[in-house]
């Protein structure tokens, strides 16, 4: 399903091993993406960036998280940030598919965040 309105875009993304939604939602400020790794399997190589940091979600499962020569387990709840530089691989564990959020964006490139860039406005939906 694809919903768009003047200020928004909205989609059902199809359950693959790997979703970027940065030309589907037209993104401008960062790059998402759900990934989703079968019991054992692994993401088949150890990447860095340039200048975008990313977060990641851990939504289901668990699994390896290789960092910088580093290995920790993840699993379902936790949030990582990793600076541009850190290199990383995720893995499944042998008894558990992995599956998590991850969000890039530029590397000390927000300016404002919560508070200082919400506004409150009047109008109200039907259920307030």
């Amino acid at each position: 399903m694809t919903k768009i309105g003047k200020n928004y875009k909205m989609i059902s993304p199809q359950n693959t091993p790997r979703s970027e939604f940065h030309d589907e939602l037209s993104l401008t400020g960062c790059e998402v993406s759900i990934n989703h790794l079968k019991a054992g399997d692994s993401v088949p190589f150890v990447h860095s960036h340039k200048q975008n940091e990313e977060v990641y979600v851990v939504l289901e499962g668990s699994g390896v998280l290789y960092i910088d020569g580093e290995e920790f387990e993840v699993s379902a709840g936790d949030i990582l940030r990793i600076d541009p530089d850190g290199k990383r691989c995720f893995k499944a564990s042998s008894s558990s598919d992995l599956k998590y959020i991850c969000i890039q964006c530029k590397a000390s490139s927000l300016e404002q965040f919560s508070h200082d860039d919400g506004i409150l406005n009047t109008e109200k939906p039907s259920w307030l």
